[in-house]
């Protein structure tokens, strides 16, 4: 907190800064649970750019349970496709064979009961409009604005003054700025942060066969390199390579890229083509020391960021939305002070070991993978095979990527309102 200041300004009950799915499906939670509680979002992005958002993300079946409750699923599922099928390999770039060592079957008990698939891909234009329409039939305020200033403004209220100069006081103000977040270093939270010297290439191709609904995850030298099933005999890629090489790569002509890129992808659904843009993004490990502080929460990227090895990071940022979600509304309900930090302790609780653990997972896995030293090859490889091997193991890992929410877990995860 910067400075105390002494004004008369307007007070609401919750102020998110960031306009992305945390900050979105957080004020929608927020306002199905709670209609009366008044919450406000500053989003920094430039009006309409979510529109130009050529990504996709995964979607787990507990996530899909959760936007299902507020109401928002059944605009995004006749864009969303069902990853029905996950398949791993682990290989060199040039192996003519790429042996399958573990395969995840995607729908059945162990996610759930439901017979949902264990996630679906969808494209963000999708998610953020669904989520952006929810905000504005439930009355959720979205400004385009930033954030230039964070201040002390008493023992029950914090406040910001945005861009235009206006003033907001709030007795709640949750960052989900994202990884690079310039409000969780002005609430004095520090993060600790690592630079894995990686970017993920993200982009999208059709290709001539269907996909059938699957995954794949080749682990090549450099990192991994996934294919993720879309609409229409398209798929989206998150390609890993070291920073050097990918900023190389986004660089050439289509010609060059489609070569390197077919080398990867291999031919198995036939002749393949980019349709759209390509971006590399710097991957490293974000963690911060605390979730909370008084009258301050982070949620989202601004909390953690990971590897995308483990195709995660969205759905811990809805994690997040549905354990401060509960903290919300269950204080708001017994009378209590929804920005003390007694009050917050309960979601930092709640999320900081679930974020570490994934954290620390995908930061060794992808220096298990991430390499090509023979004697960890053959280690790596025999534990995938065993993995395949074991119905029990398997079925833990199908859980943890579906999300199943456990008996301690936020209602909103299992499919239940808050």
């Amino acid at each position: 907190m910067l400075q105390v200041r002494r004004e008369t300004r307007r007070m609401i009950d919750v102020l998110i800064a960031g306009g992305g799915y945390v900050g979105l499906s957080l004020a929608v939670s927020l306002k199905k649970a709670a209609p009366h509680l008044d919450v406000m979002v500053v989003d920094a992005a430039p009006e309409g750019v979510w529109t130009k958002d050529e990504r996709a993300s995964a979607v787990a079946a507990a996530a899909e349970r959760m936007l299902d409750v507020l109401g928002v699923w059944q605009a995004i599922a006749p864009e969303a496709e069902p990853i029905l099928r996950m398949v791993i390999t682990d290989s060199k770039t040039a192996d003519p064979v790429r042996p399958v060592f573990l395969t995840f079957e995607g729908g059945g008990e162990d996610n759930g009961g439901d017979g949902r698939p264990f996630a679906h891909m969808v494209p963000n234009t999708a998610l953020v409009g669904a989520l952006r329409r929810a905000c504005d039939e439930l009355g959720v305020s979205i400004r385009q604005s930033t954030v230039v200033e964070l201040f002390k403004s008493g023992d029950h209220s914090v406040a910001v003054t945005l861009a235009g100069g206006e003033t907001i006081e709030a007795r709640l103000l949750v960052a989900c700025d994202g990884v690079r977040s310039r409000l969780r270093e002005a609430a004095g939270i520090k993060a600790v942060e690592f630079d894995y010297g990686q970017s993920g290439i993200v982009t999208t191709v059709e290709h001539e066969r269907p996909h059938g609904g699957t995954a794949e995850e080749h682990f090549l030298p450099a990192g991994p390199f996934a294919t993720l099933p879309l609409k229409n005999n398209r798929s989206s890629l998150v390609w890993t390579e070291s920073t050097y090489d990918a900023e190389r790569l986004v660089k050439e002509d289509d010609f060059i890229f489609e070569e390197e890129l077919e080398r990867r992808f291999g031919h198995k659904l036939g002749r393949l083509k980019v349709v759209g843009g390509r971006r590399a993004f710097p991957l490293g490990l974000t963690l911060a020391r605390d979730f909370v502080a008084p009258r301050f929460a982070l949620a989202g990227d601004a909390a953690h960021g990971i590897h995308p090895i483990s195709g995660q990071g969205l759905n811990l940022g809805f994690k997040d939305v549905a354990a401060l979600a509960e903290t919300i509304v269950e204080a708001d309900r017994l009378g209590l002070d929804i920005g003390s930090l007694a009050v917050l302790e309960r979601y930092q609780t709640w999320r900081r070991f679930d974020t570490f653990r994934m954290g620390v997972t995908t930061d060794v896995l992808n220096r298990l993978f991430s390499n090509d030293i023979m004697p960890v090859r053959v280690v790596r490889d025999l534990g995938l095979g065993l993995v395949d091997r074991l119905p029990s193991l398997k079925k833990f890992f199908i859980r943890q990527a579906a999300g199943t929410p456990g008996r301690t877990d936020p209602r909103l995860l299992a499919g239940e309102p808050i």
